[in-house]
């Protein structure tokens, strides 16, 4: 497939890069810095850009079979960026007819399990009171999704961690995984490359976990 990824330079975004690549796909990656993205490859084209402007976008996605985001704040201080940044991506999708779209949004968002214990319920509602702002900004994001003509997928995990992918992570379609906790940022760049070719996750949420 010819893939975008957008927020390349991100840990869930060189992931999506170094996966894509891995397994044969060709990348065109959207970065500010090129010097932040330590990925190479032959099938591999980095593309310059800010996302503040859809036309300047519109090359790096035209032709594309999918685009892919690892867009996300870094912290509270970041918090309207995710949003606003995706806007310009699905202009630019739109604009030169490109659907299908995955991104990664949080946990959080999704439904309560019914498998979540007192100590899962009570971490929830700490997350939401010390990260709100960013939460705020993904529930905007993934309405502008839903508003939109867009064949999206959203994937939400819990806590992210640095550690080689495992392959073995839970995953609800619609839902949380019961006491998920944490997950690699590996796999879940995996869950969102494996995505593209499942069509029960079209228009809808996944949520993975360990």
């Amino acid at each position: 497939m010819r893939l975008t990824v957008v927020g390349a330079t991100g840990g869930v975004g060189r992931e999506i890069v170094r996966q894509a690549l891995a397994a044969g796909h060709e990348v065109t990656a959207v970065v500010r810095d090129p010097a932040r993205l330590p990925v190479t490859g032959d099938r591999l084209e980095v593309f310059r850009a800010d996302l503040s402007d859809a036309e300047r976008l519109r090359p790096a996605v035209a032709g594309r079979d999918a685009v892919l985001s690892g867009l996300g704040a870094r912290g509270r201080g970041d918090a309207g960026v995710t949003s606003r940044l995706t806007r310009t991506v699905l202009a630019a999708m739109a604009a030169q007819e490109v659907r299908r779209l995955v991104v990664v949004s949080a946990a959080p968002l999704g439904p309560v399990s019914d498998g979540d214990g007192l100590v899962d319920r009570g971490l929830r509602a700490v997350l939401w009171r010390v990260l709100g702002d960013v939460y705020g900004d993904l529930r905007r994001m993934e309405a502008e999704l839903a508003a939109s003509a867009a064949d999206w997928t959203v994937v939400r995990p819990p806590r992210l961690q640095d550690r080689p992918g495992t392959g073995r992570y839970r995953r609800v379609v619609g839902g949380n995984p019961p006491k998920g906790r944490f997950v690699a940022r590996a796999d879940v760049a995996h869950a969102m490359l494996a995505s593209l070719a499942d069509p029960e996750t079209v228009r809808q949420a996944v949520g993975v976990a360990h």
